[in-house]
């Protein structure tokens, strides 16, 4: 996987997240924005001005001492003004989270949508050289990132940064410039330190992520191989090694939080020296005649308004800084460039005849180790072709070729005599139908795996391919028919029962051309002489490569060829291969002599 730039900086990230915020030719959306913004800096005036009436409630109360207050005096005014003013705060704050709430969800849609169909477009090598914990961790912890940044970055530090500003300026206007300075410095310095410790705790907290990371690929690969685990009675191997990744993570968290302990401390410091500071100025301004005691109310009401966003400040920083961090591996994520991509200008396929054609085909999977050297074949359509050979001799890279799961090293494929890589993937698969040896199903019912074969068929269609594939009358026996929940990976179905339903949505989908990879290996010798004789009327007026390991399933193809490390050793009929004494016949005899009589 391709990564982000390690040395990428943070406002690169930012602006990368910035038109999710402010999506183009959404005027909706931008106008949610420009309202929360308002009604954020009306919540901050809010609050700002709300020490300012506490300060002239208690200088009433303190002018009207020694008289009996009525309920109209100057004095129970201010303090309902003073409740107006944090309702206010309140309000404007809540009003400012509900505008933004569909802004931030849809930019969080958008932006997973975009994840998804990205990591669909990646190629199979690149999902066969990840592991599907991890790379679920990565998305799981991008998005949420972006949700994260889009709130704490807008509605957190700008709202931090304008409030002490404006208390900075208050403290210079209504006091002098020794106030302002005291907060300044203090507000400096409590910044400097907690930035700084927080990059410190946060190269700990990318060492426990990554310890996070390796814990849950390794429960992940060890649940999704339970009967392995099973197999082999390795309960207790498993745990062990589970376990000590885990302590790994526990090690990275205990410095995690011994870290926010020392923050925590050196901010406690920091911020009560300036607030004994200010409050010892005031106390003696007071003294002098020279602040009233309203004043001196004010200076610590603005003291603990400030304190308590600042507290938050590390919190918040430290988890920018992750979901920063967070943000990196996602886009970089974004950024792996799929292997396989159209051609500029790809055309759709158009598929008249069906005929497929593999004219000097090399590939392999590692530069190194090549798989087919210099493959020509060519199937008319509505013809049969079988594949057969030893394992290993790149059987089965013929159809991920022709799928284009990976493209030819050199050669071309053709298709009607169009190169595959001059035409639309889309296209080009929406013509071919695969039954591949190791079927996976979706942890969904029997008839959605089914159904999956063609979008938008209807329930007779599903079970009259369900009964083409000879697996209709199973189905119908289970207690909840087609809504039997197959389970993860289709592990609650036999292997032959998911051959079976792998082959119905294949023939759902009613390709021109149809792949058979090792199609009927999981079953049984009469379920496999119904399946065949389904294929062999599935396949008429169609293109059919069959890829198989059992040569009597592709007796009757119209012609046969043998691989052997990659090279077509072999071609023609069953009856002629046979009579040739050759590879082929080799191949048959050990095959007959080793079934049962």
């Amino acid at each position: 996987m391709q990564q982000a730039p390690s040395d990428a900086s943070d406002l690169a990230i930012v602006r990368r997240v910035a038109p999710y915020l402010w999506p183009a030719g959404d005027k909706a959306a931008r106008a949610r924005v420009i309202a929360a913004l308002a009604f954020l800096t009306l919540a901050k005036l809010a609050t700002v001005l709300t020490p300012v009436a506490f300060k002239f409630a208690v200088d009433g109360l303190e002018a009207g001492a020694g008289r009996e207050a009525a309920l109209l005096s100057v004095p129970v005014w201010l303090v309902l003004a003073y409740g107006a003013a944090r309702l206010l705060g309140v309000g404007f704050t809540q009003a400012r989270d509900a505008v933004f709430a569909r802004v931030g969800q849809r930019a969080l849609r958008r932006l997973a949508l975009e994840t998804f169909g990205h990591i669909h477009a990646l190629s199979l090598r690149y999902h066969l050289s990840r592991k599907t914990g991890g790379l679920s961790r990565v998305i799981e912890r991008g998005v949420k990132a972006v949700d994260f940044l889009l709130r704490f970055l807008l509605f957190s530090i700008a709202p931090l940064i304008l409030e002490l500003g404006m208390v900075a300026l208050i403290f210079l206007l209504a006091f002098d410039w020794r106030y302002c300075l005291v907060v300044v410095a203090a507000i400096g310095l409590y910044v400097w330190f907690t930035f700084a410790v927080t990059e410190w705790r946060v190269k700990i907290r990318e060492k426990m992520n990554a310890e996070d990371q390796d814990a849950a690929q390794k429960a992940v690969d060890s649940l999704l191989n339970f009967e392995t685990v099973k197999y082999f009675g390795a309960e207790r191997r498993e745990a062990a090694r589970y376990d000590g990744a885990m302590a790994g993570y526990e090690d990275a968290a205990v410095r995690t939080a011994t870290s926010l302990a020392a923050l925590n401390a050196g901010q406690a410091v920091i911020i009560t020296a300036a607030m004994v500071l200010v409050m010892g100025m005031a106390a003696i301004g007071v003294t002098q005649g020279a602040l009233t005691v309203g004043d001196f109310v004010m200076v610590n009401a603005y003291m603990i308004q400030i304190t308590m966003p600042l507290n938050f400040l590390g919190t918040v920083y430290r988890e920018i800084r992750q979901a920063l961090v967070d943000m990196r591996a996602m886009f970089g994520l974004l950024d792996a460039n799929p292997e396989i991509r159209d051609a500029p200008g790809a055309a759709p396929l158009v598929v008249s005849r069906g005929a497929v054609a593999f004219d000097d085909v090399r590939f392999g999977y590692d530069g190194d180790r090549p798989i087919l050297k210099g493959v020509s074949f060519s199937v008319q359509g509505g013809r049969t072709l079988a594949v057969v050979g030893p394992s290993g001799a790149g059987k089965s890279t013929i159809s991920r070729l022709m799928f284009r799961f990976y493209d030819a090293t050199s050669g071309a494929i053709r298709v009607d005599g169009q190169d595959i890589r001059a035409v639309t993937q889309a296209s080009l698969r929406s013509v071919v139908g695969v039954v591949p040896q190791d079927t996976v199903l979706f942890n969904d019912t029997i008839g959605y795996n089914i159904a999956y074969g063609r979008e938008g068929a209807t329930r007779a269609e599903v079970e009259a391919a369900a009964r083409s594939a000879a697996i209709h009358g199973f189905i119908e026996r289970l207690p909840q028919g087609y809504e039997t929940q197959v389970g993860e990976r289709g592990l609650k179905l036999s292997g032959g029962e998911k051959q079976r339903v792998a082959i119905a949505r294949t023939i759902l989908k009613n390709p021109p051309i149809l792949i058979l990879d090792e199609a009927t290996s999981a079953l049984d010798s009469q379920t496999e002489q119904e399946i065949q004789d389904q294929l062999r009327q599935l396949g008429r007026d169609r293109t059919v490569i069959m890829i198989a390991h059992r040569l009597s399933t592709v007796t009757d193809a119209d012609e046969i060829i043998v691989l052997d490390a990659g090279e077509v050793v072999e071609r023609g009929t069953h009856a002629a291969l046979v009579a040739r004494g050759g590879r082929y016949a080799a191949m048959w005899r050990l095959q007959q002599e080793s079934e049962p009589a």
